[in-house]
This record gives structure tokens, sequence and C-alpha cells, in this order.
């Protein structure tokens, strides 16, 4: 079966529309890359170094984050931007990545240099312009988002009418970051509410203010402030457009944005839940991880299986979330019920010893029945593998063996359905369901020492049917199983059909000789007694009349005779314990030979110890192999060559005829062939070479070797 969770690519694959930059042009964009990322890190690294030296009570007093903690977030966008740089330098993408994560590297640094002038008095040189650049032009990082939206996978705005929504859609955005960068700090800081930090009053903040009444600032600063989040509607309409009518390779690329949206989703959920001072950290991850996938579906959306990854964030986030939603209630309602009867300090410390004694040892549990409930039992591979060989062990017959590892697979993955397969003689199917079957499925084959001998039909999509490389591990292990107990019961098959013509053919071939001895030879012989007994009464008075009696009597017994020898020969040819299994095969093969047909037959060494069925299938083998040579194959040269090998005897009729052509239907002396050699458990191949000609090797295995009685 097929189990990979990781397709590498060997080739470049970028968005549609967009063209690598070959040949002496291609230094220019690696240039430029490692220009930006030297600078990112650079400028970041003496925000870092600016922070550091600004005192805490400063930092609080005017009530601005350190400066690195925005660098951090502008390196994850300025590495991976670079990255697709040097491939794609013509892409907007890379371009818009590189310049966002720039711009917010900047932003932090003139926030560290902000902080680090005020605090000395004067203010040192540069503030004012450090603090325009920090609250006005700052606001231009929101244009970023909608960007990413509308340009994201190939670069290229929509076309028609979505171009003029998305256009408008942009203006909006920017609106508050021009109306900011012009209106005065009064109605700015009005705006975002609270005083102007004390260390602030002192600085020319208007470096680029322009003279209007308040009264056309503040509502200007209201409309644009409430364009930002109506203004994503539309980048938003675009993203589902363009998911919805993408396929193949362009629904890739969109599923990896998704991944992007629900990762910086969840990020954002954990800030409520963690520290402060986790914020800035949850930021820089989900910065970055939108980064990486933002490149990796532009440049190479195959890298990495996203259905797998998209279906395990989903479960893995789902369940991470009922665990902390159950610690939360847990911990409050302990804290509730014993906070009513204790000091808060008493409780405090009883809370953690509750929780430490008792619901600490529970926990691990109940995440691993939190995970047995959504997503089966696949974290425990062993328990799987067991329980299906113990039910393997107590199913009756095929049916139900297939249908325990239908079962299994279902509980071990939880899918709602599961199928399984096996081929069976005759082209017939055996399958066992467990489920309703939905509208979409996915087939994986079961193979068995290197042949398909069945399937396994999951459904397709939901977060439940994604498997990790871990969870396909344990699929190919029940997989391995299923293979065993679908090649058991083809066995088991072939065994009972082989047993029914074992004695269909017994009891055929005692019909046959009964017929034959009761229709052909007793009439015969009872017809010579009488004949013998009219000549004995005839002997005195007409011995002429008696001896032509006696003659036919003879031609009788003759005749009788024949007919043994006949039912000899069917039974098992004389020849064979004449002459041997060669001499056999060359006298049968000089009584069918045609004019003009050049017979060579070969012989290797061990053909005097074969088996009797052996023999016996050896020579119908190669008979019928003659027979067909010599009434359709009009071949000038036939070779038969007879050798043990590995344990099996071979036998290869070989000819310069038409051969067969193809989509010819198989004959009844054809088919007898494989049937003759599928009986010994051997195989019968039949080849017609793109020269000319047929060749039939047949591989009959002979078993244990009995040896001769030694004879004093």
């Amino acid at each position: 079966m097929h189990h990979p969770s990781v397709t590498p690519t060997s080739t470049f694959d970028p968005a549609p529309g967009v063209r690598d930059a070959g040949g002496p042009a291609r230094t220019w964009p690696t240039v430029v890359a490692v220009a930006m990322v030297v600078v990112g890190v650079a400028v970041a690294t003496v925000a870092a170094v600016l922070d550091a030296a600004v005192p805490a009570a400063h930092r609080e007093t005017i009530v601005t984050d350190p400066g690195w903690t925005a660098g951090i977030p502008g390196l994850a966008l300025v590495v991976p931007g670079a990255l697709l740089l040097r491939q794609l330098p013509t892409h907007p993408m890379s371009w818009l990545l590189c310049l966002t994560g720039l711009h917010w590297i900047v932003d932090g640094a003139a926030a560290s240099w902000l902080a680090y002038a005020t605090t000395h008095q004067p203010a040192l040189p540069g503030a004012p312009l450090a603090h325009w650049f920090y609250e006005r032009v700052g606001a231009l990082l929101l244009l970023s988002l909608p960007l990413v939206l509308l340009l994201y996978p190939d670069g290229r705005l929509p076309e028609g009418r979505w171009r003029i929504a998305s256009l408008a859609s942009l203006a909006a955005t920017a609106l508050l970051p021009v109306t900011l960068v012009f209106a005065p700090t009064d109605a700015a800081q009005a705006q975002a509410g609270g005083p102007l930090p004390e260390p602030y009053q002192a600085l020319d903040l208007d470096l680029t203010t322009l003279p209007l009444p308040a009264a056309v600032w503040v509502p200007l600063l209201t409309v644009a402030s409430a364009a930002v989040p109506v203004s994503l509607i539309v980048p938003l309409a675009v993203v589902i457009r363009r998911y919805r009518s993408s396929t193949g390779q362009a629904r890739l690329r969109m599923r990896w944005l998704a991944w992007a949206a629900l990762v910086d989703a969840l990020v954002m959920l954990s800030t409520l839940v963690l520290p402060r001072g986790w914020t800035s950290v949850g930021l820089a991850v989900a910065v970055a991880l939108t980064g990486i996938a933002l490149v990796i579906g532009v440049a190479r959306p195959q890298l990495i299986d996203i259905d797998q990854l998209l279906g395990g964030t989903v479960r893995y986030a789902a369940l991470a979330a009922a665990v902390v939603v159950v610690d939360v209630l847990v911990l409050g309602t302990v804290g509730l019920v014993l906070g009513r009867h204790l000091a808060e300090r008493n409780a405090t410390v009883i809370v953690l010893l509750t929780v430490t004694a008792v619901y600490g040892p529970l926990r691990d549990r109940l995440w691993r029945l939190i995970r047995r409930v959504a997503l089966g039992r696949r974290d425990d591979p062993y328990g799987v593998v067991t329980g299906l060989a113990e039910q393997l062990e107590f199913s009756d017959g095929p049916d139900e063996q297939l249908l325990a590892v239908a079962r299994t697979v279902a509980e071990a993955f939880r899918s709602p359905y599961v199928a399984v397969e096996v081929d069976r003689i005759g082209g017939a199917r055996l399958v066992a369901e467990h489920g309703t079957a939905p509208a979409r499925t996915q087939t994986l084959p079961i193979t068995y020492r290197g042949e398909m001998v069945g399937r396994l039909v999951l459904p397709v999509g939901g977060f439940r049917v994604a498997l990790s490389a871990r969870d396909e591990r344990l699929l190919g292990d029940v997989v391995r199983q299923a293979a065993v107990t679908a090649r058991a019961s083809h066995l088991a098959s072939q065994l009972q059909r082989g047993r029914e013509q074992i004695v269909a053919a017994r009891e055929e071939e005692r019909r046959r000789l009964r017929r034959d001895l009761h229709d052909g030879l007793g009439p015969s012989l009872g017809a010579v007694a009488l004949r013998i007994d009219a000549a004995r009464n005839l002997a005195a008075s007409a011995p002429d009349e008696s001896d032509r009696l006696l003659r036919q009597a003879r031609e009788d017994v003759g005749a009788a005779v024949a007919d043994v020898r006949r039912l000899v020969h069917d039974l098992r040819p004389p020849a064979l314990d004449d002459v041997g299994l060669l001499g056999a095969v060359r006298q049968q093969a000089e009584r069918l030979r045609p004019a003009g047909l050049t017979l060579d037959i070969e012989g290797g060494p061990g053909l005097d110890q074969l088996p009797a069925a052996v023999e016996v299938a050896a020579y119908r083998i190669a008979s019928e192999a003659l027979t067909n040579v010599a009434r359709h194959a009009c071949a000038t040269a036939c070779r038969v060559r007879l050798s043990v090998d590995d344990g099996a005897l071979v036998v290869e009729v070989t000819d310069n005829g038409v051969g067969i052509a193809a989509g010819t239907p198989t004959g009844v002396g054809l088919l007898s062939l494989r049937e003759r050699a599928a009986e010994l458990g051997g195989d019968c191949r039949i080849e017609c070479p793109d020269e000319r000609g047929t060749v039939v090797r047949a591989r009959l295995p002979l078993g244990p070797v009995v040896p001769e009685v030694a004879r004093a």
C-alpha cells in the first residue's frame, strides 16, 4: 500500500503566471535578499540594545512596548521573503513579505530609539521623527494583511468587478494610515484614548500636520478607524472565491493560506489564556508560520501534504482546547468550593495539593480518553494489532475475519466507514463493510508478497481521516494483517475448490472406467467366450466354421487388449515407465511432428527421479504444447527442454512460428496447460516475444524427493 506523508518534488513549481529568472540575472536577487536579511538583523539588534538601556520605570511611563518585540516577527517575514525573492524575484509576494518585515523591524527600532531618547532631558535628537514614524507611518502595516489576501498566490489582483472592489478595499484600509500622517497629535491621541505620556509632551510631534479644525479630524479619524475592519470583507471574499474555484495545484496553494489563517487564529486565542509576557512570543510564532506557509504555498505547495497538516492541526487543537477547558473547570470548581470555607492563602495551597495529588494522575488518562473518543485507538498501536489478532483467532470464516479487519480499522482511526475487499477465484470479490458508505472514498491496495490481493476503502476528508506518519505505519501493520487474512481466505478457497475438483475428478474417472469396462471390455470378452464355445461345438462337425469363429474370437481379444492399453495409457502413459519422461516426450514429438518441422528435445540431469504426478503433468503439458505447434504455429523449428532447477521441473517449449495475436481468447488447450501446472502448485506462462514465435514455460514443484530403495 500507498503510505506517503511527505511528497518531495524535484522540480521547482512556481505559481501560475510567474517565471523564474535564470542566467546572470540570478545574482541580483540573491544580493538584494541577503542585504535585506542583514539590514533586518542589524536594525533588530540595535533595537534590542536600546531597549536594554531603557529603565523599567521609564518604560511604564511612556507605555510603549520594547522595539525588539516587533523585530522578531519582522525577521520572521524577511527571512522567508528573502528565500522567495531568490527564487522568484519578480513575484509581488516576495517583495511584500520582505518590505513588510523590514517596515516592522524599523518601526520597532523607532520605538526603541524613542524610548531611549526620552530618558534624557532634553530628549536626544531624532525623538520627534521616531515618534512620527512609530505612531503615524507604522499604521501602514495595516495594508499588509489585505495585500496578502488579494495578491496570494499568483501576485495578481482579481479581474473585472472584483478588481475594482479590491482597489476600493485597499483605499479604505489606507484611509487610516494616511489620515494619521496629517492629523494633529491631540486629535490622534483623543482617538487612541488616554493622555499623551509626559516624556512626549515636550516634543514637536506634528511634523506633517495639516492646519484643519478639530471638527474635521475627529469624524475623519472615526470613519477611517471603522473602515479598517470593514475593508477586510472584500479580501476575505476574494480568498473564498479563489478557493472555491481552484482545482489541483491552485487548490493546494489556497489550502496553505487556510492553514496559515488557522494557525494565526489558534495563536491569537491562546494569548487569551497565556500570561501577558507570552503575547509577543505568540505573535512571533504566528507571523513566522504564516510567512513560511505563504512561501511554501507560492513556491512548492507539494513539499508537505497540506491535507494531513490541516487535519492534524485541527484535531490536536481541538484536543488541547478540550483539555484546557477541563483544567479550567476543575481548578475553578475546587477553588470555588474551598474558597468559601478557607482563607484565600490556605485555599490556594489546598487547591494546588488537590490538583497535584488527585487530578494530576487522572489528567493523563483524561487526555487519552479524549483522544480515543475523538481519534480512536491510533495512539495504542500494540493494542490495535493484538486486538485484531485475537479477533482473527476466534473468527470462524473468511467473511468474519474480513469484517474483524474492517471493524478494527474503523475503531483504531475512528473512521465512520471502512470496507475491505478481497479478490476471489474467477473474478469474484468478497467485501466486508463497517459503517455507511460516504459519497467520496479513497482506495488503498492490500498486497501480499508483491501481489495485490485486495483493497482497503476509507472515506475522503475530515480531520479524523487525516493520517500522520505514525498513523500510516499503524495502518500498514493492520493492512498487513488484512493481507495475511485475505491471502489465507484466498488459499482456503483454493484449497476447498481443489478438494472439490479432486473428488469430482476421481468420481468422474471411476465412472469413465466403469463405463469403458462395462460397455466396452466386458461385452467384448463375453462375445469371445461365446465364440469359443460355439467353435468347440462345431469342431467335429464343421471344422471350417469352427476355425472362422476362432479367428473372430482372436480379433475380439486383440481389440480388448487395445482397449486395455488405451485405458492404461489414459491413466499413465506406458512410455513413461518404458523409456522415461525424456524418451516419452521424444516419441510423442515424433508422432506429432508435421513435415518441415525440425525438433530439438533436450533434457538435463535429475529426470530419472521425478514424482509420478510431476512426470505425468510434464508429459501432458509438453504434448499439448507440441500439438499446438503442429496445428497452429506454422513453425519450422521447435525446441523442448526439460530441466530440474531449484526444486522444480521446468518444461519449456519454444517455436519460431506466427505466435499468438494480442487479444486472442484463451482456448481449452492453453487453459489446460495452466490448470495442470496449478494442480501441483506450479505455474505455466505463455509468452510471445517481439521477434517471433511462442514460448510455453511451466514450472512444476517436485516436493520431497523419495530416494530409491537400496537393493542387495
